[in-house]
């Protein structure tokens, strides 16, 4: 009898146990090219010994990281796609948006540069060349702040890309780079991604500069109006942290090369 009420008391302690893990997960959607960086590996450790909590991180486009948040499947989302971030706000579905560090898009390709992208001496005009000589473009196609970013370039330069020469490959930022490599091909990426890639590429950077190829990252809790469910007040501990000294400090020290792939907003 004492073995069975043992036994009982155990299964409770390991319910409980359970349960209180639960309690202390934080969903995160975010872009694929903040996860490709390796800069959460780096990050969210750190959070997790801090708060005991586990951070489960969903890595898809910007778009979809914000589709996620706004059907409440996660508790935080961390993009860079300012105009969406924007709207989602607005609509009523996060709250708390704050600026956690910037980096900046660049345009890679081929040595060889048969489009002349080097000579450009704007993003819209490199993007001019690539169309006009056919060369192959290697698009993100998976509605990620890059991919937003691509368009408003095309849109600024008067092109509807479309043809052989234009691949919509609906995939990540690692691995448009690699298929770009592959093939030889022109990209758009965020200069993390390319760093972190960058020993295994023959790809070089070919433009960089515009003041219209920055990228902000932010991040946004999920509105618990709207949600109930969501771990809002871990959320906020969590903006706190990468908005705060230490975090911001963190980013500031992750290189990757030797090369800085983020720049902290906040701390100065």
């Amino acid at each position: 009898m004492k073995r069975f009420k043992l036994t009982v008391l155990l299964g409770v302690l390991l319910l409980a146990g359970n349960i209180n893990a639960a309690e202390t997960i934080l969903r995160m959607s975010t872009t694929t090219s903040t996860a490709d960086s390796g800069l959460l590996d780096v990050l969210n450790p750190v959070f997790e010994k801090q708060q005991n909590a586990r951070l489960e991180v969903i890595a898809v486009g910007s778009g979809k990281a914000l589709k996620l948040a706004e059907n409440g499947d996660v508790d935080i989302v961390f993009a860079h796609a300012p105009e969406a971030e924007i709207a989602f706000v607005n609509a009523g579905f996060g709250v708390d948006r704050s600026a956690v560090m910037h980096n900046d898009f660049i345009i890679v390709g081929p040595e060889a540069d048969k489009a002349g992208v080097k000579k450009a001496l704007t993003a819209v005009q490199a993007f001019r060349s690539i169309a006009q000589s056919q060369s192959e473009f290697i698009s993100r196609g998976d509605d990620s702040g890059t991919e937003k970013k691509e368009g408003e370039l095309w849109r600024d330069a008067n092109i509807k890309p479309q043809g052989e020469w234009y691949i919509s490959a609906g995939q990540g930022m690692g691995a448009v780079l690699e298929i770009a490599d592959e093939k030889q091909a022109y990209t758009l990426s965020d200069r993390g991604t390319f760093i972190s890639y960058q020993a295994k590429l023959d790809l070089v950077l070919l433009f960089e500069g515009d003041p219209a190829l920055i990228n902000p990252y932010h991040i946004i809790a999920v509105n618990p109006k709207r949600h109930a469910h969501v771990q809002y007040q871990l959320a906020k501990r969590y903006i706190e942290f990468v908005t705060g000294k230490e975090g911001q400090a963190i980013i500031r020290a992750f290189k990757k090369g030797g090369q800085q792939l983020f720049f902290p907003d906040v701390l100065k």
